[in-house]
């Protein structure tokens, strides 16, 4: 069997800047829900990561 972590967070793309803490991944804010929105897309398609919506106010983009 072939255990062990695939996936990797490249980034984190919020509006709020109070829902993040400390971390050791790259956080990109954004002023507007539209602005978030292309970021994670541009961010994305640059890392040819997969974009997840927390409905938190927050995207996070994995590499799978």
């Amino acid at each position: 069997m072939d255990f062990g972590i695939k996936d990797n967070i490249i980034a984190i793309v919020t509006i709020d800047r109070s829902m993040i803490s400390t971390t050791t991944v790259p956080v990109f804010y954004a002023k507007t829900e539209e602005e978030q929105e292309k970021i994670a897309l541009l961010v994305s398609k640059i890392t040819m990561g997969m974009v997840h919506d927390l409905e938190n106010g927050s995207y996070v983009i994995v590499k799978h």
